[in-house]
């Protein structure tokens, strides 16, 4: 049990270094420079759920609205 473990961390550990991570290597970058492509990456996950979101709301209140007039022209 404890060899398969072992054997499942290396391959953990193998496939990490082989991801590529939304940071910049570069030792010399400091601050949120270095993280230029998570800050893009975050924020355009930011303005898309506030899109939908709003999209979302818009739908909601025009359904309702129309269901209001559909029970009120039917009874």
């Amino acid at each position: 049990m404890f060899n398969k473990s072992r054997n499942f961390l290396e391959e953990v550990k193998s496939e990490l270094r082989k991801a590529t991570w939304p940071w910049d290597s570069d030792p010399k970058a400091k601050g949120l420079k270095k993280y230029k492509e998570l800050v893009d990456s975050t924020v355009v996950v930011i303005i898309a759920i506030i899109l939908l979101a709003g999209f979302v709301a818009v739908s909601d209140l025009l359904l309702s609205e129309a269901l209001v007039l559909i029970t009120k022209v039917a009874s």
